[in-house]
């Protein structure tokens, strides 16, 4: 037990750079996976949580965007959507890399972006955003004409409209379906660390010390069952505080009206 604590205070935030800097070579505990491949946890929820906080505004623009009746700002829209759900997550990772690869040098303050906590949380905020807009414009177009023309009856009209209607309208339709692109994409952060950003002294997500361990141990039956005990976990946690908000979304409808959480998650992006 004792042995266990010491080695949670040695790795528990190795990830990030706090407590031992060398990965054990032989020898290795269960205690030693759990606690390295928890710590590795940190930068999926890391990616998962900027990625949809970030992304959630983008999306509500490019949805606006593409309901809108201009051109100039529909197309726009249209294209940045069609380009990041038409592409491949893992393709987007290497040429982001490649293209921050290029930037570097021309100025000292683009060296960062080569770097995974920021080069690699852009590629998952853009994708996010497109998969998420086109959820929520989606939603726009299933909004009942009856509410808007009842808005328009009372004189409400413009942003006054858009706050008070159509979006928490459009937020208590979409949420259902946005609660799965949130859960895939915690789940595709495992793609970080395998794409082009590399991790700087052994630092990766959970994924990262799970396949180091599979790969020194010859038995990938221990450390992968781990790793998805962690992402079960973790799901669990975003569908419970995801529920909380779509209860709060439709507290105002009868009980047998609420839309309920079907969860069904992305078998590939």
């Amino acid at each position: 037990m004792n042995a266990c604590l010491q080695t949670i205070a040695d790795y528990g935030l190795r990830s990030i750079g706090i407590g031992e800097r060398l990965l054990p070579r032989t020898d290795f505990t269960l205690c030693q996976q759990f606690t390295l491949i928890g710590s590795g946890m940190i930068w999926n929820i890391y990616f998962g949580v900027l990625a949809l906080m970030a992304g959630f505004f983008l999306a509500t623009l490019v949805a606006v965007g593409k309901s809108s009746r201009s051109r100039l700002t529909r197309k726009p829209a249209e294209w940045f959507v069609f380009v990041f759900r038409g592409s491949p997550l893992f393709i987007q990772f290497f040429f982001a890399y490649a293209v921050f690869l290029a930037m570097k040098g021309s100025h000292p303050a683009l060296d960062v972006l080569t770097s995974a906590w920021l080069g690699a949380l852009i590629v998952l905020f853009l994708n996010t955003s497109a998969y998420a807009a086109e959820i929520f414009h989606g939603a726009l177009k299933s909004i009942p004409k009856g509410d808007l023309e009842a808005a328009d009856a009372y004189g409400i009209s413009g942003w006054h409209r858009f706050r008070r209607i159509t979006f928490p309208t459009m937020l208590r339709l979409a949420w259902p379906a946005y609660t799965n692109e949130a859960i895939f994409l915690f789940h595709a952060t495992t793609l970080v660390f395998f794409s082009g950003f590399p991790a700087w002294q052994q630092r990766g997500d959970a994924l990262y010390y799970a396949s180091y361990f599979a790969d020194k141990t010859f038995n990938p039956f221990v450390p992968y069952p781990i790793l998805a005990g962690y992402f079960i976990l973790l799901t669990l946690g975003v569908i419970g505080l995801y529920g909380l908000i779509n209860r709060r979304l439709n507290r105002h409808l009868p009980q047998e009206a609420r839309r309920r959480l079907r969860i069904r998650p992305n078998l590939i992006r």
